[in-house]
């Protein structure tokens, strides 16, 4: 093995265990399938492998690592076997998430509200870094997180108290 060879694996390593989970989240959030998800991350680090070069700084290689997931995840729901096959009704086992009556009322958000959510609350994204991951305008992050968050009070009314 040579040394640049063993200098990738390193690297995809360290990105596999920095970024690992938070990309899990992502892809979960999409495919709501824990199985489907861990595809989907497989996935991205193998483009990941491919493009390793071409990837400037640490703070471009998330947005970029979650650019790839997102759009992996889309083309899967787009794809005729996945609109057929039938869904796990499993549910997450991940980090402090689990059982979370939020995360699931959040996972039954609309794909444009839930992955807004996801990125401001889960990820810590402002809505300006939000809407150049997603390529939108930065007010039509802030209508859609403003959306989702009347939903999920509406949700949750009964359980929390938002006066």
């Amino acid at each position: 093995m040579n040394v640049v060879s063993l200098r990738t694996d390193e690297i995809i390593s360290q990105d596999l265990d920095h970024y690992g989970n938070m990309l899990l989240r992502l892809a979960y959030s999409y495919m709501k399938n824990i199985y489907d998800a861990e595809d989907v991350v497989q996935e991205v680090f193998v483009q990941l492998l491919k493009n390793i070069e071409k990837l400037e700084s640490d703070e471009y290689k998330k947005n970029w690592l979650i650019c790839v997931a997102r759009n992996i995840c889309k083309n899967k729901l787009k794809s005729a076997w996945f609109k057929k096959h039938v869904e796990l009704t499993e549910m997450p086992y991940y980090d402090e998430y689990k059982d979370s009556n939020v995360l699931n009322k959040v996972m039954q958000l609309p794909l444009k509200y839930r992955e807004i959510i996801y990125l401001y609350y889960y990820e810590d994204y402002t809505t300006v870094e939000i809407a150049t991951i997603i390529d939108k305008k930065e007010a039509t992050v802030r209508s859609l997180l403003s959306r989702g968050r009347n939903i999920l009070r509406s949700e949750l009314k009964e359980e929390y108290d938002f006066e």
